[in-house]
This record gives C-alpha cells, structure tokens and sequence, in this order.
C-alpha cells in the first residue's frame, strides 16, 4: 500500500469528529472577551497594643506620679528603737524637765503600788538614780534637824545606813538568783524610802511619842507594800523571803531612828 493511498473513514466516526469539532468552536466564541477583576484585599485586622515596659505585670491605671513632687518627709525621732536621741545640745531647762517628769512617773508606781499588776517586774524599768539620791539625803537631811545636839553625825549615819543597806540587799536579790539590774534594785529600794520620808517629815513637825509609833508603823507597812510586788516578782517564788526579809528589815532600822532620834 502507498502512502498516497487513503482508507476512507466511517461515517459514524467522521460525524463524531465534526461533533468535536463544533463544541471547541462554540466553546471558544461564547468565552467573555475581557478578564474579571482580582480579589478586593481583605480589611487590615485589629493589632494588639504592646507595652513597651519590660515589666510582667499588668500596668496600673493610676496617674503616675510627677518627678517634680516634693521629697519625702525626713523619719520621725525614735522614741525606744535605733539611737537615742542627742542631749548634750539641749536647753538644761528641758534637761531638768525630763528628769523630773521621770521621777514622777517613777514615784508613781510606788505611792500607789499595785500587786495584781500584769507585770510588775517591768514598772521601773525606765529607771533613774536621782530620785533615790533625794529621798536619802532627804531623809538624812530630815533627821539631823530633829536631833538636838550633833546634827552632822545623825545625818552621816542615816546617810551611811540607807546607801550601805541598798547596795547590801541589791546583791543579795543578785546572789539568789534575781533577774534585776544592780542600778535597777538601788533605785527601787530608793523610791520605796518616799513614805518614811513623808513619816520623819510628820515627826519632826509633832514631837509626840506616841503619834511617832503610829505614824512609823504606816510609812513602813506603806514602804514594805510599795517594795514587795517589784522584789518578789525578781526572785525565784521559793526564795521570796529570803529577798524581801533584809528590805523589812532595813526599813524597820529606818523607822527605830526616827523614833529614837529627839
């Protein structure tokens, strides 16, 4: 067979052709001339605010404070607690007042003792030696102008006899055992000498035997009174007398001079 030679189609399938044929050609002129739009773009998205604070928290809503503010205002004196204040610069009237102040507080708690204190232990702790030092030589004072003839040597023994007696029973509260400061004990026994002041006081103004015995006996049950919450609250409950025993006993020497003194 030559390639000039042809093989004649069917007729079925040359009507298939044509059917092609025809759909790409309509395919083709129906398609729209022109290329539809793009996409319009997508609104933007909300963005999320971001601190530029590195701190974790959340930032408060509070106005911040203006960096032109006032300084702070400078600490108040402490009044218990870090360094005492200073007091050589001060006026001595001030001095004076403060000390005296203390006294009165002090002397306080003695004229009117209080056994059922909830901590009589700690009532003089703000203690002082000037008061004590006035009531002695008050007290020594207040004999020696009662006495008739030899008015230095009663004030020598009654100032001998009180300062020699509170150091002795101060350490005797101290050897058995007591929780006081040395100058702690001279001064409460010092403060508990005012009612025996007050009683030479009376003495020296009435000079009557009997009114003597009867005042003594007060001012020295009102002293032993005064001292017993504060010494007994500093010893061992089992050793109590044996600290207050040589303070009655010292007060009770006090008392027989101001009687025996004419």
């Amino acid at each position: 067979m030559s390639h000039s030679d042809t093989i004649p189609l069917h007729s079925t399938s040359q009507s298939d052709i044509d059917e092609i044929e025809n759909l790409i050609n309509a395919s083709v002129q129906s398609a729209p001339a022109h290329v539809p739009p793009a996409r319009p773009p997508s609104p933007p998205r909300a963005s999320i605010p971001v601190s530029v604070s590195s701190s974790p928290f959340i930032p408060s809503n509070l106005p911040a404070k203006s960096s032109s503010s006032s300084a702070p205002p400078p600490p108040p004196p402490s009044s218990g607690f870090g360094s005492p204040p200073n007091t050589l610069t001060e006026p001595v009237w001030d001095t004076v007042k403060r000390d005296l102040s203390r006294i009165v507080s002090n002397l306080k708690l003695v004229v009117f003792p209080n056994p059922f204190r909830e901590d009589p232990g700690k009532a003089l702790r703000d203690w002082d030696l000037w008061g004590p030092f006035f009531f002695i030589v008050f007290l020594g004072l207040t004999l020696s102008w009662s006495a008739s003839v030899k008015k230095s040597e009663v004030f020598a023994v009654a100032f001998a006899l009180l300062a020699a007696g509170a150091v002795i029973l101060t350490l005797n509260v101290l050897l058995l055992g007591g929780h006081i400061i040395f100058f702690q004990s001279l001064s409460l026994l010092g403060y508990c000498l005012f009612p025996l002041d007050v009683g030479a006081l009376i003495c020296m103004l009435k000079d009557n035997v009997i009114m003597k015995v009867v005042v003594v006996c007060v001012t020295l049950a009102w002293s032993s009174w005064a001292a017993y919450p504060f010494m007994s609250s500093a010893v061992n409950p089992r050793r109590k007398a044996l600290a207050l025993y040589p303070v009655f006993l010292m007060y009770v020497s006090v008392g027989f001079l101001i009687i025996a003194i004419d």
